[in-house]
């Protein structure tokens, strides 16, 4: 039967990863709807939008798109369509790729590469992480928007944002109600099998460091949402967080405390740089 949880557990959280990619390809092209816009101004040819960096004018419906984080890419390929250009060193492989110029790293992104893409319109994250974007230079290559990001618990809120810069608010609203329902179906399985009260751990493991995540990040409101509870190191807000080692949504653990990485179900997340794991 733990087995048989466990399973299904894994399977909600790995469908949840990609219901933004099954999504895009079930969409269709929208036409922009500018009379709900509630923090943008109409021109004749594109809307006034407010960012982190200001004002600006986006085309009424970009055709030309260059993303530069993964949030932002998989958020444009989750409303149906497909950016120029984006950092693809750090992707999964579920994310579709093939035809995107890889714009390198994106901490530094190629200039000179998203210039030859002449793109209409750029998207970014302005993170207290990776530093603001060069924006000066990329606002003159195109329309640029660089959305406040503090953390990856704040998905939804910018998902329905970039909705709103592509003029898509109204596909945001079908990719959160296929979200819902598939939240809905899993907590139905759970609860059939008795389990709702299934503990799920979240670690990430780095060459010299163990990482615990807790319900604030991406992958915790997607637990929350699925109504499993989380090991009692991990239940912790954003300010609890933020106490133990500055970072909102994870904190580090010695080996000699791995067991607070213990619960009924436990993912482990490594990356490209673990070949000392």
């Amino acid at each position: 039967m733990y087995k048989r949880i466990q399973a299904i557990v894994l399977l909600f959280v790995s469908g949840i990863l990609i219901v933004f990619m099954i999504s895009a390809c079930n969409s269709n092209t929208l036409t922009s709807n500018t009379s709900n816009k509630t923090n943008s101004t109409s021109t004749d040819n594109c809307r006034v939008i407010k960012h982190a960096m200001g004002e600006t004018c986006v085309p009424d419906n970009p055709q030309r798109i260059v993303a530069l984080d993964v949030m932002m890419m998989e958020d444009v390929v989750a409303l149906g369509e497909k950016p120029l250009g984006a950092p693809l060193n750090n992707f999964a492989p579920h994310v579709p790729t093939e035809g995107i110029v890889d714009l390198g790293d994106s901490d530094a992104v190629n200039l000179e590469k998203i210039l030859a893409l002449n793109p209409d319109l750029i998207l970014g994250l302005a993170d207290p992480w990776s530093g603001t974007k060069p924006y000066p230079q990329l606002s003159q290559i195109a329309p640029t928007v660089l959305v406040e990001f503090n953390h990856s618990g704040e998905w939804k809120e910018i998902f329905a944002f970039v909705g709103e810069v592509l003029g898509k608010s109204e596909q945001v609203k079908k990719v959160m109600a296929d979200y819902s329902q598939r939240v809905k179906d899993f907590q139905q399985k759970i609860n059939s099998n008795g389990k709702s009260n299934t503990q799920v751990s979240v670690v990430r493991l780095y060459p010299e460091t163990i990482t615990l995540y807790t319900k604030v990040g991406f992958i915790g409101t997607i637990l929350e949402d699925a109504g499993l509870s989380r090991p009692p190191s991990q239940d912790l807000d954003l300010e609890a967080t933020k106490r133990l080692t500055g970072y909102p949504i994870q904190y580090n653990i010695s080996r000699e405390a791995f067991d607070k990485a213990d619960a009924d179900a436990v993912f482990v997340i490594v990356g490209n740089w673990d070949s000392k794991i």
